[in-house]
Parts: C-alpha cells; sequence; structure tokens
C-alpha cells in the first residue's frame, strides 16, 4: 500500500501548483488563486511567499486599484530571471531558444537549410552552440531550471529503420553531452501537441489531436488532459497508421503507412513538383494550385482525401473535440478543407463530429519549440524550492 502524503508532501505539490498557475495564467491575484485552486488565503498567501523567496515569482500591487478596499496582491513568474532551454529539431531548420517562466520567448536562435537535411552531428553542434549564446544573453543572476528538446522520431534512422526511442534518446544524449547539461527529449508531434494545449488552439480542450507534417508525419494525442505517451513515451507515431494496405512501402518497413498517402514527397510530386523538399516547396504547391495550377489542384485533391481519411479514424477511435493541422499540414489543411471535412462527414459517427473543431496550429511552427519548453519546466513544478536563484 502506498503511504499517505506527508504534509511535507502536500506542501510541495501545491507550491507546484501554484507556480505552474502563475506560469500558464500570466499575472494573477492572490484572490483568483485562492478561488481557482481552493485553498484559504492564509495557504496562499504562505505559499506565494515561498515561491518569492526563492526567487520563482514577485508579488506587487495592481495596477488600478481605484474605487476597491484593500487590493489582493498579483502574482508574478520572474520570466526574466528564470528560464528553460527548448530546442526543436526538423529537417530542414534548428531552433533554440531560451524561455522564461511563463512562456515567454526571451531569445532565441535558429538556422534553416531550405530542401536539405541536418546531419545528426551538425544539428548537434549548432544547437550545443545555441545553448551556450543563449546562456551567455541571459541576465546575471538568472536560474536555467531544465532544458528539452523536440526531435523526430525517425532522426537516428540513416538509411533504414530505426526504433524511435533509440533514436531520440540517442539524439538528446548527444546534445547533452555537447550542451553539458542534461537535456530531456520528446517527439516533435508529442510536444507539438503539448505546446498547443497548453499554449495554442486546443488551449481549453481536454481531448485534441495534433497532426505535425515536416517531411514525414507525427502526431500527439491529448486524452482528459494529459499527454498520451505510451508505454515508452513513443506513442502517437501517427504517419504510420495502416490507411492503404496496397500502397507504397514506407521506410519503416509497413506498406501503405498513412505518412506514404499524405507526406511532403507525395504531396509535391502528384502537385507537379517532385525532386523538391521543404516548407517552401510546400508553400509553392499550395500556392500553385490557388492559382489554377492542374497538377497541383489535382495533388492537393488526392492528398486531402487520404488526410481526411486518417483523420476520420482518428475522430472515431479517439472522439477529440478538436484536431489540430501543424508544420507542413498547417499549409495543407486550408487548401484541402472540403475534401477533409467531406470524408468526415461520410465516415465518423455523428456524436464524434457533432461537436469537432478542425484547426491549424496557433502556434504555427513552434508548435514543439513551446513543448520542449513545457517538458523542461517539469522538475520545477515537480518541487519548485529545490531551484532558487537567490
Amino acid at each position: 500500500m502506498r503511504a499517505a502524503p506527508t504534509q511535507e508532501d502536500i506542501r510541495r505539490q501545491n507550491l507546484g501548483a501554484l507556480l505552474r498557475r502563475v506560469h500558464l495564467l500570466g499575472p494573477v491575484s492572490r484572490a483568483q488563486l485562492t478561488a481557482g485552486m481552493g485553498l484559504n488565503r492564509s495557504t496562499i498567501g504562505a505559499l506565494t511567499a515561498d515561491l518569492t523567496e526563492a526567487g520563482l515569482v514577485l508579488e506587487e500591487l495592481p495596477r488600478d486599484t481605484a474605487g476597491r478596499g484593500r487590493p489582493s496582491l498579483v502574482v508574478r513568474a520572474r520570466s526574466q530571471s528564470v528560464y528553460a532551454l527548448a530546442f526543436a529539431v526538423g529537417a530542414d531548420r534548428l531552433v533554440a531558444a531560451r524561455v522564461g517562466l511563463g512562456g515567454v520567448v526571451l531569445d532565441r536562435r535558429e538556422v534553416e537549410r531550405p530542401g536539405g537535411t541536418f546531419g545528426l552531428d551538425e544539428g548537434v553542434e549548432r544547437l550545443a552552440d545555441f545553448a551556450a549564446h543563449l546562456t551567455a544573453s541571459a541576465e546575471p543572476q538568472a536560474l536555467c531550471v531544465g532544458a528539452a528538446a523536440a526531435v523526430p522520431a525517425a532522426i537516428a534512422r540513416d538509411d533504414g529503420p530505426a526504433h524511435a526511442r533509440s533514436g531520440t534518446e540517442r539524439y538528446g544524449a548527444l546534445l547533452a553531452d555537447a550542451a553539458g547539461r542534461t537535456v530531456r527529449v520528446g517527439t516533435t508531434g508529442n510536444l507539438g501537441a503539448l505546446g498547443e494545449h497548453t499554449r495554442g488552439a486546443a488551449a481549453g480542450h481536454d481531448d485534441a489531436v495534433y497532426l505535425h507534417g515536416d517531411g514525414g508525419i507525427s502526431g500527439g494525442i491529448i486524452a482528459r488532459g494529459r499527454p498520451l505517451t505510451g508505454a515508452d513515451g513513443f506513442a502517437a507515431e501517427l504517419g504510420h497508421m495502416v490507411v492503404n494496405p496496397h500502397g507504397r512501402r514506407c521506410w519503416c518497413g509497413s506498406t501503405g503507412c498513412w505518412e506514404t498517402e499524405i507526406g511532403e514527397p507525395t504531396l509535391l510530386t502528384r502537385a507537379g513538383h517532385p525532386g523538391t523538399r521543404g516548407r517552401d516547396a510546400v508553400h509553392r504547391a499550395v500556392d500553385a494550385a490557388a492559382r489554377g495550377d492542374k497538377d497541383a489542384e489535382e495533388g492537393l485533391r488526392s492528398v486531402g482525401d487520404w488526410l481526411g481519411i486518417g483523420v476520420a479514424n482518428l475522430v472515431n477511435i479517439l472522439n477529440p473535440r478538436i484536431v489540430v493541422f501543424g508544420g507542413t499540414l498547417r499549409l495543407v489543411y486550408p487548401a484541402a478543407a472540403a475534401q477533409v471535412r467531406s470524408r468526415i462527414n461520410r465516415t465518423t459517427l455523428p456524436t464524434h463530429r457533432e461537436h469537432l473543431r478542425l484547426r491549424t496550429a496557433l502556434l504555427a511552427d513552434d508548435a514543439p519549440l513551446h513543448g520542449a519548453a513545457e517538458l523542461a519546466f517539469t522538475e520545477l513544478f515537480e518541487n519548485p524550492l529545490e531551484f532558487t536563484s537567490a
């Protein structure tokens, strides 16, 4: 049997819950914290005092106090003083950011290789260099509370199939060695889902599906407000859901994966742009279709139909309230919305589609980066007083 939580356990949990609430909601009054957390005023006062002393938050009078009695102090995250490092690895883009407590991007570094791919060693070296510059640009007494990276599950596949766990963990270990600090890792799709659920289009929806296009197709699932990560932390590689058993061979070794029907290479080939790759190439194909190019129109219709088939399957299985399209799918979905919605209307259960929303990523290409930042802050919220900038 599990031992009952001690008073110290409860206090630690309340400190983490309060700090996370300030992190997510922004400046919030003690009165709002009291109502939202279901704790009494004296407890809230003691918790905020502890977090203030630790250098994690500050308290100040509200700016507008006219016509009120005794004003309730406002609790604000010390964004400039407490931060995490977030990394996002894309097929042709590397991004690193210093993200302050409260989700504020304080500084960022980025490099693109349009139409190309970053090698494993080069990518690690670039990100480690970014991390050094980001840390050096922080305030002298600022505290880094963690680092995390959003990494494609296929990062280390080279010329053949790879185990998602070994690929991402290997990349995380290499980056940690190069950067001189522990780096937590998650897949692009899972962290994209976390980012959109925390601060993007899926905020406020406890059941959501996130789809990410970046060469291949990945995804993430939020179920009852929590990421659905699976036994090993690598659930929701939705691009490898088989939708066409008579289709083409996928790099993973299977035949007819969803990725082979809606992925970037397929779209560009069917749209009359074979041999090209990257976000810019997808944008050109979508733009060509909008201008009446017949090949591009037909390519988008075909990809849109298969996109709808896969989304319909996910809606029937998971019953989400929202499906968010990110990465290059943020460009594809608006151009193929008619085909996607037609498939959903024809093949999903009426109860499942009645309140369903289809949206593009509010955080645009940075959804995985924001998700990585949230992962990096995890340990801080688990035990805030282990971290102090004092």
